[in-house]
């Protein structure tokens, strides 16, 4: 999964650390999310979009599959 988060925290001037803090996770928990290492679980997410003013779907989105790769071969 991929995300806006180190964009939205850069627009803040917020470093990882003091996004951590608002998040009440660690730093390298933010520095996972942000290099797609960890997906956040549901509550957290929805704590980031919350924080961010915005939906969790303007924050964290799929990869595009390629259309060849999605096809189902019956």
């Amino acid at each position: 999964m991929k995300n806006r988060l180190k964009v939205l925290r850069a627009e803040q001037d917020w470093s990882q650390a003091d996004l951590a803090q608002r998040l009440d996770v660690s730093r390298q928990t933010i520095n996972a999310i942000e290099t797609g290492k960890y997906d956040p679980s549901l509550p957290l997410a929805l704590k980031i979009a919350r924080l961010f003013g915005q939906q969790v779907e303007a924050i964290f989105f799929l990869d595009e599959v390629p259309a060849a790769e999605a096809e189902v071969v019956i």
